[in-house]
């Protein structure tokens, strides 16, 4: 007899499958045309730096529903650093709206949850229809990679309050995701880049992945998780003394398509995992779509409108788009051209592109943009 929990899972993927379908009917597949090259002009819209002082900001999460604290179409950041600028110590995510309009959504008490290692908000940032917001933490004690801890996944309500978090589970230090919402059944795709890297000592270990976790949120409880397994692995991963850590990071699921892009930095590549929702077997590294070039370094990444690739690099001040469908870069955007060397170097992390354009976070200002 298949055990309960497994098939529950099957169930609930199934319901997810016809989610996705019906989510997909219609999609345009990639054009031919650039997002990015009618894009001019860059508006700071506000600091991200909150009333503790937390800086460096990672994550961005776009509201897809009012609810409490939230509000429907604002966007809400994750912030690395605390005040004195060691990362994997930031505590708060801001809320901010596209006219610039401030405000703090969470401040996490580390001493109240249950996280191995304590709270340093990473790029893991999504906000879910029910209302809630799981955030992703990477915690150091003194800002070094040496004391890095595998971290968890924070579950917040629409609030601000924290109501679960999950660790274990295949989970170890998660640096970027993206979910599949279907409501009551949620999808999210997790990056990390903790396995054997702080015993490497600052070596490559190629053995960052990517972990496919399924949650079931019933009618009015918090999320429960029903399943986590790994579904990509083998990308190289390192601790830096800059960047603390560098491993794959950006991840986006193409609903048209069924791949999950992971931005493998080190590699200095996008891979694509095929049948993301539904794989069973591992994939070593994912199918690379594109590398090089105009890459240095990707960090965040996200899908535009006519589903191009946008990504950020975090070597120097530019956005990268590509066509997925023929690996082709069909643009670069300087976006940031301050400090380095290069200039922009250490700038970019999380972004969002919308029809209007791409809204992105700056670390080396601590604001929130949009190019447009």
């Amino acid at each position: 007899m298949e055990p309960q929990h497994t098939l529950f899972a099957r169930v609930h993927l199934s319901g997810l499958a016809l989610f996705v379908t019906f989510a997909v009917t219609g999609t345009a597949v990639a054009q031919h045309r650039s997002f990015l090259k009618r894009l001019d002009t860059i508006t700071t819209l506000s600091t991200t730096v909150p009333g503790n002082g937390d800086v460096n900001p990672y994550g961005v999460a776009q509201v897809p529903q009012t609810k409490g604290k939230l509000v429907e179409g604002r966007f809400l950041i994750s912030n690395f650093n605390n005040g004195a600028n060691q990362q994997g110590t930031g505590t708060t995510i801001v809320q901010i709206a596209p006219n610039g309009a401030f405000s703090l959504f969470a401040q996490i008490d580390p001493t109240k949850i249950s996280c191995p290692g304590g709270v340093g908000l990473t790029t893991a940032l999504v906000a879910l229809r029910s209302g809630f917001v799981i955030v992703g933490s990477l915690p150091t004690t003194d800002g070094s990679s040496a004391t890095a801890a595998a971290g968890c996944l924070i579950v917040l309500n629409s609030m601000g309050n924290v109501v679960e978090t999950f660790s274990g589970h295949h989970l170890n230090g998660p640096w970027d995701m993206t979910a599949v919402d279907g409501g009551p059944l949620v999808v999210l795709f997790v990056t990390n880049v903790l396995n054997g890297t702080v015993a490497a000592n600052g070596n490559v270990v190629n053995r960052g992945n990517v972990i496919r976790m399924l949650l079931a949120i019933p009618d009015g409880q918090s999320p429960q998780l029903v399943d986590s397994s790994v579904i990509a692995s083998g990308f190289p991963e390192r601790t830096d003394p800059a960047a603390l850590v560098i491993g794959p990071t950006g991840v986006v699921f193409d609903h048209s398509t069924g791949n999950l892009y992971v931005a493998d930095s080190l590699d200095n590549r996008i891979a694509a995992v095929p049948n993301a929702l539904f794989r069973k077997s591992v994939s070593n590294g994912g199918l690379t779509v594109t590398e090089g070039k105009a890459l240095n370094d990707p960090l965040g990444i996200t899908l535009t409108p006519n589903h191009h690739l946008v990504s950020a690099n975090g070597n120097d001040g530019n956005l990268v788009e590509t066509n997925p469908d023929t690996g082709h870069q069909v643009a670069l955007k300087l976006v940031d051209n301050s400090g380095g060397p290069p200039p922009g170097a250490g700038a970019l992390f999380g972004l969002i592109a919308v029809t209007d354009g791409v809204y992105f976070v700056d670390d080396a200002t601590n604001t929130f943009n949009l190019l447009h």
